[in-house]
């Protein structure tokens, strides 16, 4: 190991060997391929980058050698149809192993990665291509992706060139294409074996099959435009956040102080596709800045008894994956699967409820660390290694960045205060984004004042740790209290019967706002009064008795945006009459 990482941080730790001081700093011609995935790839060739599965039985292990000359043979492909520095390239690859050719040659390229999920609908995808002027797109031939693409194709004129790869399966057991799925990827001659023919597309796999290895280098510069994804709020259309190069070194403390990776003989899997900003989290940069390899498995539908048995099968030693994903576990029941080789388990994106961190302590020796960030930031505030967590609380802030919980006026809120979490930002730090692009005006409403104000409410206790409470626009006024949901709907999730929940404000003649639960049962429990008054009692029994929900709605999903975010502003649209376009 090389410690490349050290050569951009400067750390200190206190008497716990806990992260004190964190400072870091990003040389003018810093580039991702070449200063971090070519750096490993000619010192230690052989080091794993990847281990990479799908549930047709593919397997490959990619060494970061192997990632440079595929990344090498990507750009000069891409290069080749004039893709080059700044040019804005959307990319739609699944959990496919491509993504990881593509996203580091057009970092090498000095072109601007923009991730978007497979889900997308045309409306959703005509604006996103239109907005960004997208000039290249290169998605998957799996699903229903491509012929999106073609519907809007023609409203999109800054659409230039579309470039399809054969998933080759893509954990939807079928076959695609010429040479189908299963043997035709197997070993070393299998990488992008698999072809497919589709009018007015490029063929990604054959084009960087028959791309030469030997790539010159091309200038970049950290501080141009490097990444850029699309942020779906609750509301209106998605923001685009976009990001200079240091966002990939301020993933440093993201994978060595939370993820707690292991460099030598590790292996890290966060489960999140490609489309999410959470995969560079914890699929690409921090940890192969602390030279760790990662684990993909390329699967279509979740299952927890496939995840769960992939642990012992190639060894993961930590693991980072949503609440959800960690209840459907438990669910599946851990006692008939081999978790030994589990070393930290971190997670992140929603309510933490105290029954699920201590059952999967109780199961696994190990306690779910948590931590908070967003798609224009890396990890804010975390329980960093060595912390003791405290269940339900997003930990303290990240030792790389001030963080205050401020009041409407500005001021810091004292412990036991709800308030808005916000970053210093004059100057900005590496890591938080450069701007919404294109958009000044939300630009200028996020970071004003020389801060960066996040949109989201918590509260500090007397030990400096933080606890989420919500959106500033979920928050609900009731009876001159101030609730946030992420409590409520966390308290509720501890209920056998409570499969998921939203809790929003419903408008109450005499309290202003009344607290309302839209609940999905779990199979096997029914709708009643009796539940209704069942489920309030456990609320009263378990948090402040103004905060339990006085209507309750039965519901057999609730709405969410395309990456998978509750909109509690669909419910509260639909409780007072206001229909979204």
């Amino acid at each position: 190991m090389r410690g490349i990482n050290l050569r951009y941080v400067d750390e200190t730790f206190d008497e716990h060997d806990v992260l004190a001081g964190f400072g870091l700093h990003c040389p003018a011609g810093f580039n991702f391929g070449y200063d971090v995935v070519d750096d490993i790839a000619e010192s230690d060739p052989d080091r794993p980058a990847m281990v990479w599965c799908n549930p047709e039985g593919e397997e490959h292990v990619f060494t970061f050698a192997e990632m440079k000359r595929w990344s090498d043979k990507t750009a000069n492909y891409l290069a080749s149809l004039g893709i080059g520095r700044g040019d804005m390239v959307m990319v739609i690859l699944r959990r496919h192993y491509q993504f990881w050719f593509t996203a580091i040659a057009l970092h090498k390229l000095g072109a601007v990665l923009a991730p978007a999920t497979f889900m997308l609908k045309e409306h959703d995808l005509e604006y996103r291509l239109n907005r960004a002027e997208v000039k290249a797109l290169i998605c998957t031939s799996i699903g229903e992706i491509a012929q999106t693409v073609d519907n809007v194709h023609a409203d999109c004129p800054s659409l230039e060139t579309k470039i399809i790869l054969n998933g080759a399966g893509g954990g939807t057991m079928i076959t695609a294409g010429e040479g189908a799925v299963g043997p035709a990827l197997s070993g070393p001659e299998g990488v992008c074996a698999a072809r497919v023919a589709r009018d007015g597309w490029l063929d990604f796999n054959a084009g960087v099959t028959e791309a030469s290895q030997e790539f010159e280098p091309v200038s970049t510069d950290a501080a141009e435009a490097f990444l850029l994804y699309f942020s779906s709020g609750t509301t209106g259309n998605p923001k685009m956040v976009l990001h200079d190069s240091a966002y990939a070194l301020a993933h440093i403390p993201t994978a060595k102080h939370w993820h707690n990776v292991v460099s030598d003989g590790g292996i890290h899997f966060t489960i999140a596709d490609t489309g999410w900003g959470k995969a560079v989290w914890g699929k690409l940069y921090g940890q192969w800045l602390m030279e760790a390899c990662v684990f993909t498995y390329d699967f279509d539908r979740f299952s927890a008894a496939e995840i769960l048995s992939l642990v012992a099968r190639y060894g993961i030693t930590t693991l980072c994956c949503p609440p959800t994903m960690y209840r459907l576990m438990m669910a599946e029941g851990l006692s008939g699967y081999d978790l030994t080789t589990l070393s930290y388990c971190t997670t992140a994106g929603e309510a933490l409820n105290p029954d699920l961190f201590e059952g999967w302590r109780e199961h696994t020796g190990l306690p779910l660390t948590e931590g908070f960030g967003q798609t224009e930031t890396p990890a804010l505030v975390f329980n960093s290694v060595g912390m003791v967590p405290k269940p339900g609380s997003m930990g303290k802030p990240s030792a790389q960045y001030t963080v205050e919980i401020q009041d409407d006026e500005g001021r810091r809120c004292p412990p036991g205060q709800t308030g808005e979490v916000v970053v210093k930002v004059d100057p900005r730090p590496a890591g938080i984004m450069m701007c919404y692009y294109r958009d000044e005006q939300k630009t200028d409403e996020a970071m004003h004042g020389g801060w960066y104000h996040t949109g989201d409410m918590a509260w500090s206790d007397e030990d400096g740790y933080y606890w989420y409470v919500g959106r500033n626009d979920d928050l609900i006024k009731s009876s001159g209290y101030r609730i946030g949901p992420f409590e409520v709907e966390s308290v509720l999730l501890e209920h056998d019967a409570v499969g998921e929940c939203a809790v929003t404000g419903v408008p109450d003649p005499v309290r202003g706002h009344a607290v309302k639960a839209t609940i999905v049962l779990k199979a096997g429990y029914a709708p009643s009064d009796e539940l209704v008054k069942e489920l309030q009692t456990w609320t009263k029994k378990r948090t402040a008795p103004y905060k339990y929900p006085r209507v309750v709605d039965f519901v057999d999903a609730l709405p969410k945006t395309v990456n998978g975010k509750i909109r509690r502003s669909a419910i509260r649209d639909n409780d007072t009459g206001n229909r979204e376009e």
